[in-house]
C-alpha cells in the first residue's frame, strides 16, 4: 500500500474515532450534569406541538445528539410520560437543535483542542466531586471533538488530489440521490450525522468536494440518524413504533421537497456565503440548519396528518400505560372536600388497578420469561411510584381544609392505601428481579416449585383486586373475603416452604433453587398483608 493512501486511511479512521468519542462524551457529560431535568423538561413543557418542538431544540442543543433527544422520546413514549402526537414535536425540534453542532464544528479552536481535552483530563481525574467529573467529561469530549476534526480533516485533504473521488463528485453533483443515499448509508454506519456532517466540513473546506455535491449528502445525514431511532422502538408499545415512523417521514419528506428545489436552494447558500463572507464550514452549518429550519416549518401544520398516517401504516390499539393521574383536579379542594375526597379515592382505585396488572404481568415473566411481561410490569411499577407520590400530596393538600369526622376517617384510610399499594409495587419489582436473577443463573426451578408459585401468584392476584374492590364500593363484605383470603396466603406460605425444604433436602433442587423459591413466596406473602391492610381501612371506616 502506498504510504500517502495509508496517511490518510489512518489519519481518517482514527479522527473520526476520536470525533465519535468526543461527541458521545460531550453528550453525556451534559446528560449526567443535567441529570434527570431533561426528561422533566420533555414531560413538562410538551402540552402543545409547539412548546414540544422547543422542548426538543433545548433538550438537543443540551445533550448534543439529535439521535439521543429521539431515543429519549421514544422512552418517554413507551413508558407513558408522552402522547404519540406530543412525540412528533420533539422530533421536529431534535432536528433543529442537532444543527447547533455543525455551528461548533464551523468556530475554528482546533488548534486548543489539545489544551482542551487536557483541562477536561484534570477535572476528570484530579476531582472526586461527581458534578465536577461530569463537567471534565463535557470539556473532555469537547476537546476530542475539535482534536478529531484536525485529524480527518489532515487526513482528507489529499483527497481533492485522487481522480476516483473527483469522479465521485462530479457524479453526486449530475446525480444528487447518489449524494443522499451516501450521505444516509455513511451515517446509518456511524450512528452519528454530525460526525457525517463533520467529515463533509472538512472535505468542503478542503475543496475536494463542491457545494452542489455536498448538499445531497448532507439531506441523507438527516435520513441516516433516523436508524437508532428505529432501533430503539424495536420491542417498544405500538407509539413508540409510531414515533419512530414519524421521525423516518418527517426527514424522508423533507429531503424530497428540498431535491426538487435544489438548485434553487443551492443558490440561496451560495447567496449566504457571499453575503456573510462564511467559512466553508459554517456554510455547511448554515446549510444543515436552514434545511431543518425550513423543514419544520413546512411540516408543523401536518402534524395531524403525520399522526394519522403513522397510526395506519403502524396498526394496532396502543397500551400505554398512564403514568399521571386522571381525577386529581385542585378546583376540588376548593368547592368540597368531600368531593375530593371522592376524587382521590378514584385515582387510588384507578391506582390498585394497576398494581394487579403490574402483578399479572410479574407472573407472566415468571412462566414465559418473555421480556415484554418484564418491561411493562417494570412500567406500571414506575406508575405506581409517581401516582402514590401525587396522590399523597392531594390528599396532604385536602387535609390543610377542615373535615368532617367521617371525611377525616375516610382521608385516612386512603393515605394508608396508597402506601400499601405502592408497596405492592415494590414487591413484584422484587419477583422480576429474582426472576432475572434465576435467568441469568440458569437457576431451574422444578415443576411442582412453579406449579406451587403460580397456585400462589393466582390467590394473591384475586386478594389483590377484591381488596381494590372492596375500597371502591367501601364493600365490608369483599372486604372480609380478603381477610379470609390473606390468611389462606399465609397457610400456603407456610405450607409450600416446608415442601421446598423437603424437596432440597431430596436432592431434587439446589439450594440457590431454594433461595428464590422462597424469596419469591415471601414477597407474595407480604403483598397479601398490604392487600389486607387496604380491606381493614375499609373495615375500620
Amino acid at each position: 500500500m502506498d504510504i500517502d493512501v495509508q496517511t490518510l486511511i489512518f489519519e481518517f479512521i482514527g479522527g473520526l474515532g476520536i470525533f465519535l468519542l468526543g461527541i458521545k462524551y460531550m453528550g453525556d457529560g451534559l446528560q449526567k450534569t443535567a441529570g434527570d431535568r431533561l426528561r422533566d423538561l420533555l414531560d413538562k413543557f410538551t402540552s402543545n406541538p409547539f412548546m414540544g418542538v422547543l422542548a426538543g431544540i433545548v433538550v438537543t442543543i443540551l445533550i448534543q445528539s439529535s439521535t439521543g433527544t429521539t431515543v429519549l422520546t421514544i422512552g418517554l413514549v413507551n413508558a407513558g410520560f408522552m402522547s404519540f402526537r406530543q412525540a412528533i414535536g420533539v422530533i421536529m425540534g431534535a432536528n433543529i437543535g442537532t444543527t447547533v453542532t455543525a455551528f461548533i464544528i464551523g468556530i475554528d479552536i482546533g488548534e486548543y483542542a489539545l489544551p482542551i481535552a487536557a483541562v477536561g483530563s484534570f477535572l476528570l481525574f484530579f476531582f472526586k466531586n461527581p458534578k465536577v467529573n461530569h463537567i471534565g467529561q463535557t470539556i473532555f469530549g469537547f476537546g476530542a471533538l475539535f482534536l478529531g476534526l484536525e485529524f480527518m480533516s489532515s487526513g482528507m485533504s489529499p483527497l481533492r488530489e485522487l481522480q476516483a473521488f473527483q469522479d465521485l463528485t462530479v457524479s453526486m453533483s449530475s446525480n444528487p440521490i447518489l449524494g443522499v443515499v451516501i450521505g444516509t448509508v455513511f451515517t446509518v454506519i456511524v450512528q452519528s450525522s454530525s460526525a457525517t456532517i463533520g467529515v463533509l466540513q472538512g472535505l468542503f473546506s478542503q475543496g475536494a468536494i463542491s457545494l452542489d455535491a455536498a448538499l445531497p449528502v448532507l439531506f441523507g445525514d438527516n435520513i441516516g440518524t433516523t436508524i437508532t431511532a428505529v432501533l430503539a422502538s424495536l420491542g417498544a408499545s405500538v407509539a413508540a413504533k409510531r414515533a419512530a415512523l414519524t421521525h423516518v417521514t418527517f426527514n424522508l419528506v423533507g429531503t424530497v421537497i428540498v431535491l426538487l428545489l435544489l438548485g434553487f436552494y443551492t443558490q440561496f447558500i451560495g447567496f449566504l456565503q457571499a453575503q456573510l463572507e462564511l467559512t466553508p464550514e459554517m456554510t455547511i452549518a448554515f446549510a444543515h440548519g436552514s434545511f431543518n429550519l425550513a423543514n419544520v416549518i413546512v411540516q408543523f401544520p401536518f402534524i395531524g396528518a403525520l399522526a394519522w398516517m403513522a397510526t395506519k401504516l403502524v396498526p394496532g390499539e396502543d397500551v400505554m400505560v398512564e403514568y399521571k393521574p386522571k381525577h386529581l383536579d385542585p378546583i376540588f379542594i376548593q368547592q368540597s372536600s368531600t368531593l375530593a375526597l371522592d376524587q382521590a379515592k378514584e385515582e387510588v382505585v384507578h391506582m390498585g388497578d394497576y398494581a394487579a396488572k403490574g402483578l399479572e404481568e410479574t407472573n407472566l415473566y415468571l412462566t414465559t420469561s418473555l421480556q415484554k411481561h418484564s418491561e411493562m410490569a417494570m412500567q406500571i411499577e414506575g406508575a405506581l411510584n409517581n401516582l402514590d407520590k401525587e396522590i399523597t400530596d392531594y390528599l396532604v393538600n385536602i387535609s390543610a381544609e377542615s373535615l368532617s369526622e367521617a371525611d377525616s376517617a375516610k382521608h385516612t384510610a386512603l393515605m394508608d392505601s396508597v402506601r400499601d399499594i405502592e408497596r405492592i409495587g415494590d414487591h413484584f419489582e422484587n419477583i422480576i428481579e429474582l426472576v432475572d436473577y434465576k435467568r441469568a443463573h440458569k437457576v431451574h426451578l422444578t415443576e411442582q416449585a412453579m406449579q406451587d408459585l403460580n397456585n400462589m401468584f393466582d390467590l394473591t392476584i384475586l386478594t389483590v383486586k377484591q381488596a381494590v374492590k372492596a375500597l371502591e364500593g367501601m364493600n365490608r363484605e369483599e372486604a372480609l373475603a380478603v381477610v379470609q383470603k390473606e390468611d389462606q396466603i399465609d397457610d400456603m406460605e407456610r405450607d409450600y416452604r416446608k415442601k421446598h425444604i423437603i424437596r432440597m433436602n431430596e436432592g431434587l433442587c439446589t439450594g440457590t433453587a431454594g433461595i428464590v423459591f422462597v424469596d419469591m413466596i415471601s414477597n407474595l406473602e407480604r403483598i397479601g398483608d398490604h392487600a389486607v391492610n387496604i380491606a381493614e381501612d375499609v373495615l375500620g371506616g
